[in-house]
């Protein structure tokens, strides 16, 4: 079962360093993906990524790509959402006075299913997911752009050398 999970990762990766667009393009995307994989908005992801990588003119592929690559910290997703909801309750609650609650524990699952439970864990969850999934994004596209344009180089070099 490993091997299968470990294949599929593997083959993102691969289809990614395989795309041919401006390394700019290809980076942004990514980071693109990075940003919106940290964000609680589940079954909205892949959207979102599509929308912004077209309104930012970076690739829709790669932003595709990689939020699906961000499903390697799957296993986390509890530990980083309590993070996210500590962060972001601090910060709700510190502009419009309500104390949230500080722990995951305080509410109950039959909470999430009122739409009330949006201001008091979705907001908090959303705005504290934006102290992750920035400095995620600004990594990831920092550690990408010079991986594609080196894929960029090489293969204008090797089409170069084609041509003589």
């Amino acid at each position: 079962m490993f091997k299968k999970i470990a294949g599929y990762f593997r083959s993102l990766v691969s289809k990614l360093l395989n795309l041919h667009d401006a390394p700019h393009s290809l980076a942004g995307g990514v980071a693109i993906g990075m940003f919106m994989g940290f964000t609680p908005l589940f079954g909205l992801k892949t959207l979102l990524c599509i929308g912004a990588a077209y309104v930012l003119r970076c690739n829709p592929i790669a932003a595709v790509i990689a939020v699906s690559l961000h499903d390697v910290v799957t296993p986390f997703w509890p530990v980083l959402l309590e993070i996210e909801y500590g962060i972001g309750s601090r910060i709700v609650g510190f502009f419009d006075g309500v104390a949230h609650p500080v722990s995951v524990t305080d509410f109950h699952l039959h909470d999430l299913m009122k739409w009330t439970t949006f201001s008091t864990v979705g907001m908090p969850m959303l705005v504290g997911s934006i102290f992750l999934s920035a400095p995620a994004a600004a990594i990831s596209y920092a550690i990408m752009l010079p991986v594609f344009k080196s894929r960029e180089r090489k293969r204008l070099e090797r089409q170069q050398g084609e041509g003589i």
